[in-house]
């Protein structure tokens, strides 16, 4: 236990924890996680920086710090992970909502209809991220998520709820070729698994030891995921309904050919902020 019981000492001390192990921004983790652990806003913990800490919010925070310090991410700590300007709840059966989707987001509206009604799907809804970021800000959209992890739908349902649109978005625990409403959708959106299998184990332990390897593992070559979908949306969507993508830095050409070879039409590359490949879409 730590004798220096101050809010601003214990800041100190656990800043320096996560320093030692390389986080970019060990003082701004500090602060945010003892703000989560003690229910504290920003200006709150300005103010009673002085202030001894309790015992039980002393040894909460750090095992938050130490948590974190060990690779466990952030926003598995706190539970929330922020996308497109909303608060999401995310836990470890779902990935962790990543800024570099919202171009994702960004493709798929400018292929739906403005103050139009229309109809989307999320393939891999996970916290259901995509689906509710797009009705946001499209109030004519109604959709469906679908994911095979019951966990994940839990969590989906749950920032359904958080953001008002119950009456808009249903969520699904089900396989994409169980579902049924492939030809009902102007749209379908999915960020898939897509991580070749012998490149997990290389990746930040943040990632391979804390998020759901279902929903990272893209098989042996990356693709697996991408094959089932658009054989299924070949067959089943609608004429002229959209297809985006999100893909991997390295495989807009041979997601591109996927969809040439399954007769997909209007196929475009977007890229990310940081001017990766990221995007792929495509109308039937």
């Amino acid at each position: 236990m730590h004798e220096a019981r101050t809010f601003q000492t214990q800041l100190t001390i656990a800043a320096a924890r996560l320093k030692s192990v390389g986080l970019e921004r060990p003082g701004r983790e500090a602060r945010h996680l003892m703000q989560h652990v003690c229910g504290l806003t920003a200006t709150q913990l300005i103010n009673c920086e002085n202030d001894l800490m309790s015992d039980g919010q002393s040894e909460a925070f750090f095992d938050a710090v130490e948590r974190r310090a060990c690779g466990e991410p952030y926003e598995y700590l706190t539970g929330e992970a922020w996308f497109c300007g909303l608060a999401f709840a995310c836990t470890p059966d779902t990935l962790i909502p990543r800024g570099d989707s919202e171009v994702v987001v960004d493709e798929a509206l400018a292929r739906l209809p403005l103050g139009r009604e229309a109809k989307v799907a999320d393939l891999g809804t996970g916290t259901g991220c995509l689906l509710i970021a797009l009705m946001k800000q499209q109030p004519g959209l109604s959709g469906v998520g679908i994911d095979r992890s019951a966990g994940a739908v839990e969590v989906a349902r749950r920032n359904v709820r958080t953001h008002g649109l119950e009456a808009r978005a249903a969520m699904l625990a089900l396989g994409w070729a169980e579902w049924e409403g492939w030809d009902e959708m102007d749209l379908i959106i999915s960020n898939p698994p897509y991580i070749r299998s012998d490149v997990i184990g290389t990746l930040d332990t943040s990632v391979k030891a804390y998020e759901p390897h279902s929903a990272l593992d893209g098989g042996t070559s990356g693709l697996d995921a991408y094959r089932e979908i658009i054989s299924l949306a070949a067959r089943h969507m609608k004429k002229d309904a959209w297809l985006v993508f999100e893909i991997g830095f390295d495989q807009a050409d041979e997601v591109r050919k996927l969809l040439e070879m399954a007769g997909f039409e209007a196929i475009s590359v977007a890229q990310d902020t940081g001017q990766r490949d990221r995007v792929v879409t495509a109308r039937r």
